[in-house]
């Protein structure tokens, strides 16, 4: 009965459940990046490595799933569709925290290169981030029509449309990610920055 409640709830007010489960994702990274917050464990320079490893291949399996959802879809098989985009978002979940574990308890790697690879680094990276940054609520709003809506009913919703973007953004993001995270650790190299606190 709660879930119907709850799928009920999400399913009258989906722009607002984006709007708060984006502000509960970013309080989590900004908070950890600007804050000392006493909840990560002290990570070893071999265990960041171990999750930065981990973080990789997590993406790369999310930009399977979204590959493998997006081309679903356009086949026409709804349940392949929604099962592959439901672990996408699953993995990403996985990513969140190894990621925040990561940056929390060990950290930073910051690459060390030659001039012109590093200023391509750094824009991958920030094109990267910036479209993980607008990913977020997209993202989340074609998940919770997707997951309260029928397929029929989904007709009648703009979710092709925003899942169009989101999964374009998302995957585009992740691409990047590994692009960066192959340069980062295994073509040129890295040396290890204490990430400081703000407050």
């Amino acid at each position: 009965m709660a879930t119907a409640d709850a799928r009920e709830r999400l399913r009258e007010r989906p722009i607002g459940a984006t709007i708060l489960l984006t502000i509960v994702g970013y309080t989590l990274v900004i908070g950890t990046f600007v804050a000392d917050v006493p909840i990560y464990p002290d990570l070893t320079n071999a265990q960041v490595n171990l999750f930065t490893h981990a973080i990789a291949v997590i993406n790369a399996v999310t930009t399977v799933f979204l590959v493998a959802g997006w081309y679903w879809i356009r086949a026409g098989d709804v349940d392949k569709h929604r099962a592959a985009m439901t672990g996408a978002f699953a993995t990403i979940l996985l990513f969140l925290v190894v990621y925040l574990i990561r940056v929390g308890g060990g950290g930073t790697k910051e690459f060390v290169g030659p001039s012109p690879e590093y200023e391509l680094y750094l824009a991958m990276l920030a094109i990267h981030i910036v479209l993980s940054i607008i990913a977020v609520p997209v993202v989340l709003y074609a998940l919770i029509l997707g997951l309260t809506h029928s397929p029929s009913e989904l007709r009648e919703t703009i979710h092709a449309r925003v899942g169009r973007i989101a999964a374009g953004s998302w995957i585009l993001s992740l691409v990047l990610g590994i692009v960066t995270y192959l340069m980062l650790n295994h073509i040129y190299g890295y040396e290890f920055a204490m990430l400081v606190p703000l407050l």
